[in-house]
């Protein structure tokens, strides 16, 4: 893959801004746990199911006994699900302008989409780009934004969106494109590749607290689903919504969902 516009401009980079180190600063998010319930057959483990991570178990008593996880990880292993995202400040391309975007701007407003591909004026990019610009008003409506990210400039970024899409290009867009030339972002998230200095596409969902609930990771040949990343967004404000139940495999808005417990999810089993 190869770009032909140029990406001569340099962001400005803040000292620290992406540094492990630093996360609790940056974010002005409160630390309260975000609880996700288990049945009580999670009691038997005994040993960390991945090295480096602590769990915390707490307990919640209503009509019947329910126990939370909270997963939190170590410096290295972030950004895990369940666990704060990492926060950036960087410019970009939105209704042919630059402008300036900080992922931390977002908490207590909205849900946000964050997600990463490899390079402009390439060819399964714009495929996914101009899917999510199309269907834009179904998130909005969702109370979520959508933020792309590539290694490129934001001239590269500019200079694409004013292509037209028969020509390769993407026309203009709903949400904006921003530039990560210094490879930061892409590496605070774990999806860039260090000998190629591009990333892969990997899809976040963070909700309104800045705490990631859900990505995916696809490698360079595989575009992602805007309809799969939308049920998936439907699925995670259920059940912030209603957090004693969960959402069984495929489940959409108006379907029947589950309650996490040995005899009360027989409802749910004997319906299906």
């Amino acid at each position: 893959m190869t770009c032909s516009a140029t990406s001569a401009a340099l962001l400005s980079s803040k000292p620290g801004l992406f540094s492990a180190p630093s996360f609790n600063s940056s974010l002005s998010i409160s630390r309260h746990p975000f609880s996700l319930p288990v049945p009580k057959s999670f009691n038997g483990h005994r040993k960390p199911l991945l090295p480096g991570l602590s769990r915390l178990i707490s307990l919640n008593r209503g009509s019947h006994s329910r126990r939370s996880l909270l997963v939190k990880a170590n410096n290295s292993d972030l950004p895990l699900v369940g666990n704060i995202a990492p926060d950036f400040e960087a410019e970009a391309v939105f209704d042919q302008e630059f402008i300036t975007v900080k992922l931390s701007e977002y908490i207590g407003k909205k849900y946000v989409i964050l997600f990463f591909y490899p390079l402009d004026f390439t060819f399964v990019c714009p495929t996914e780009i101009t899917a999510f610009s199309d269907r834009y008003s179904e998130f909005e409506a969702l109370n979520t934004e959508i933020l792309g990210v590539s290694v490129d400039s934001v001239f590269s970024h500019l200079a694409w969106v004013q292509t037209d899409r028969k020509s390769g290009g993407l026309g203009d867009l709903r949400y904006p494109l921003i530039s990560d030339i210094t490879k930061s972002i892409s590496k605070s998230y774990g999806v860039l590749i260090p000998d190629q200095g591009i990333a892969l596409r990997g899809l976040f969902i963070v909700d309104k607290e800045g705490i990631i609930q859900h990505s995916t990771i696809n490698n360079l040949a595989i575009g992602r689903s805007v309809d799969e990343t939308k049920r998936t967004l439907q699925a995670l404000q259920y059940v912030q919504e209603n957090p004693d139940e969960v959402c069984p495999a495929g489940w959409k808005p108006g379907e029947k969902s589950m309650k996490p417990d040995p005899k009360l999810s027989k409802e749910y089993f004997a319906a299906v």
